[in-house]
């Protein structure tokens, strides 16, 4: 195996891992969100703490090839990190759907609403 395919199933396996305990962590804002998203309450199936690429993405929407980012005040920090991770995932075929863990926390029902607007967009 050459090194360069062992350090890439090397990374994967660390995302995989980072993953998995990710998903048993969500913050706050991630859990009230996911309940209100989980199984097929919109339509669509939807997965948490999922990694995509060389990322791993909040909540994404498989079937409609849609990721939902849960953005605490971090992330106003890190947009051009934020904006170039969102083009690498759209190179994938994914639209990237950032909601501010503010919205979710005062009014997790507008979020939800974007959620819905953002599923509906092709069809």
């Amino acid at each position: 195996m050459r090194a360069q395919s062992r350090q890439s199933l090397t990374f994967q396996a660390l995302l995989s891992e980072r993953a998995h305990f990710m998903r048993r962590n969500l913050s706050a804002n991630e859990q009230i969100l996911w309940r209100r998203l989980s199984g097929k309450q919109l339509g669509a199936a939807f997965r948490r703490q999922v990694p995509l690429g060389k990322y791993i993405v909040d909540i994404v929407a498989p079937s409609v090839m849609l990721i939902v980012e849960v953005d605490d005040r971090l992330h106003e920090l890190k947009r051009t990190a934020d904006a170039r991770r969102d083009r690498d995932l759209g190179r994938l075929g994914y639209r990237v759907l950032r909601i501010p863990a503010e919205l979710v926390r005062r009014n997790v029902g507008e979020a939800v609403a974007r959620v819905i607007a953002a599923l509906h967009v092709d069809t």
